[in-house]
């Protein structure tokens, strides 16, 4: 439905299950566009069509679903499902030190997050960084290129360059992520599986594109990404281009991520 309205097209009414909304592909005064909210699906009454987000901006915009897919990313930037002011990527974040975590803050984060601390240390660095002249630290995740993610109670950042991180361990099956904490929230809760694992964090979907390359090397995809409309956006992608792929979403149904259900159940 967000697609729909950051296209400029708003439901004529709405329940708590489905919104109708005058179609997109054509001119009425009756709205026959449905969407059901519980399964994220559209359906044209006038055309006796539907499908899912990816099926509906193929047809709307003439588009290809590689196209598609670059569209997402350079037009609405896979950000409507995550306000602004909870992101800041600010240039000229300068990196100052990295090092093992041993701050009481960045312990005390990491339990509130409900990761072990043995899990976060394996996997992320005590970042200290300069930004807009003040000397900050937080959590820290290295991407392939060595920039980084940064995460501390207050702040979401990261230092450039900005692009995915890749644990490269020579296995045949490759886990997919949307963010740090969702590979910590993984870890946790399913040691066995990461440790038989490659891992790619995306740390922006919009990386999509940049990983294709990847992917050939690989057995198995299991994809853990959002249950939003951008995590279905970017699933159907990989269900739809990769036999091999793998939807395990059903390991956090109800909840947005792998750490909400991690905070949710411990």
């Amino acid at each position: 439905m967000k697609i729909l309205e950051n296209l400029g097209h708003f439901p004529t009414r709405k329940t708590e299950k489905e919104a109708w909304f005058l179609s997109p592909f054509r001119s009425e005064t009756q709205a026959s566009f449905k969407i059901s909210l519980a399964l994220n699906r559209w359906y044209d009454h006038g055309l006796g069509k539907g499908g899912n987000s990816i099926d509906l901006l193929v047809i709307l915009l003439n588009l290809s679903v590689k196209e598609v897919l670059g569209y997402l990313s350079d037009e609405l930037s896979f950000s409507f499902h995550q306000p602004p002011q909870q992101f800041e990527k600010i240039e000229g974040t300068k990196i100052i030190e990295t090092k093992p975590i041993i701050h009481p803050a960045m312990i005390g984060y990491l339990k509130a997050r409900k990761i072990p601390l043995n899990i976060g240390q394996q996997y992320l660095k005590e970042v200290t960084f300069n930004q807009r002249g003040k000397t900050l630290f937080a959590l820290g995740l290295e991407n392939h290129l060595g920039g980084w993610e940064l995460r501390n109670k207050i702040q979401k950042t990261s230092s450039s360059p900005k692009s995915y991180t890749w644990l490269k361990r020579s296995k045949t099956k490759l886990i997919l992520t949307e963010g740090m904490f969702d590979l910590l929230s993984l870890a946790t809760m399913h040691p066995i599986l990461v440790y038989e694992s490659d891992i790619v964090v995306l740390n922006s979907i919009a990386f999509i594109p940049e990983i294709k390359d990847l992917l050939s090397d690989y057995n198995d995809i299991l994809l853990f990404l959002d249950n939003d409309e951008a995590g279905n956006a970017a699933t159907e992608i990989f269900l739809q281009e990769y036999s091999i792929a793998m939807d395990c979403r059903d390991e956090y149904k109800g909840y947005k991520d792998l750490n909400e259900k991690l905070i949710a159940w411990n």
